[in-house]
């Protein structure tokens, strides 16, 4: 889920998603949101409920 990665983790995938845009690509991640939150799936990270504080990169 959104909070089970690191900052750096997420930099990298908004770098991907920038290099990978299409109409494909942003329904595919949006059909995948949609079956997330019907299914209560990946809320939160194991260690804690919430992300750890953004420090800068």
């Amino acid at each position: 889920g959104r909070n089970a990665i690191s900052w750096q983790e997420k930099f990298e995938h908004d770098v991907w998603y920038v290099d990978h845009l299409s109409l494909s690509l942003d329904i595919k991640i949006l059909l995948k949101t949609i079956e997330k939150v019907f299914k209560r799936e990946g809320i939160n990270s194991q260690k804690s409920a919430t992300m750890e504080p953004f420090n800068g990169n």
